[in-house]
């Protein structure tokens, strides 16, 4: 099977189905022609300078520019987990623990694949570890920003459980427990439907990209396979580091409920 490339006038059809929606939009007086317009606009000059940076550091095969290339992006997906959130912390913190944990959760895990499961010469290749990397740290965002608005909104919803846990005597750990597991679980929820759904419901992205370049669907499944634990994994250690920090920071040495912490 030969690889099949896509001309800008394809691109441009394409983009009839959109014009369809923004004319549906006006129609039924959604209001929200504009944002598609926008979103859309974005998306097209986001991808095209991507596709050149992609380009420059495919050719470059450097450590030092792989390395800037991955802490913009873990930096950027930190500013899209905070700016989720209903109920964020003041100062720096909201950022900062998001942030963080994608940064633990999403090295170890690429890391981890690079080195081990896939393998290639040298490991930091970006034509491997970008990709990947990507894959891994949208998943993942979404698992810590879910996780952490629903740690939040349950705290200031259920204050007075939780000062009443503290008043009876449980330390911060045991007061916060519940609220930790619904937080984690809510924050899982999405990959495990994903998981769930992968080859009966829908073709997942890379499978189905790999398969649209010619490879083979057996080898293509092994990937997308690969992929899916990746980010499943990640996305349970990223949830869990942000939820447990946040619960921490909500709490002080005393065992007292600190909802002044937050903007």
């Amino acid at each position: 099977m030969t690889f099949i490339a896509l001309g800008y006038a394809d691109l441009v059809i394409a983009s009839l189905l959109l014009l369809l929606s923004g004319l549906l939009s006006i129609f039924l007086r959604l209001k929200i022609e504009r944002q598609i317009g926008i979103a859309a606009l974005r998306m097209v000059i986001q991808l095209m300078l991507i596709g050149l940076v992609l380009k420059f550091l495919f050719q470059m095969v450097s450590p030092l520019w792989t390395g800037v290339a991955a802490a913009i992006m873990i930096a950027l997906a930190g500013r899209e987990a905070a700016a989720r959130q209903k109920r964020k912390f003041s100062g720096w913190w909201t950022y900062g623990l998001g942030t963080s944990s994608l940064m633990i959760a999403c090295s170890i895990v690429t890391v981890l694949a690079l080195t081990t499961q896939i393998r290639p010469e040298p490991w930091f290749d970006p034509r491997f570890a970008i990709p990947i990397l990507g894959m891994i740290l949208g998943n993942t965002m979404n698992g810590v920003s879910i996780g952490l608005d629903r740690l939040m909104s349950s705290a200031v919803e259920g204050r007075a459980i939780i000062e009443a846990r503290l008043s009876l005597g449980h330390d911060r750990v045991r007061a916060f427990k519940p609220l930790v597991q619904e937080s984690v679980r809510a924050g899982l929820i999405h990959i495990i439907n994903a998981m769930s759904a992968a080859g009966l419901i829908s073709l997942p992205g890379m499978m189905t990209g790999q398969i649209l370049a010619g490879v083979d669907p057996t080898e293509a499944v092994k990937y997308q396979i690969l992929i899916m634990f990746l980010i499943a994994g990640s996305t349970a250690l990223g949830t869990l580091a942000a939820v447990v920090f946040a619960a921490r920071r909500l709490t002080d040495g005393r065992h007292r409920l600190r909802l002044d912490r937050l903007a």
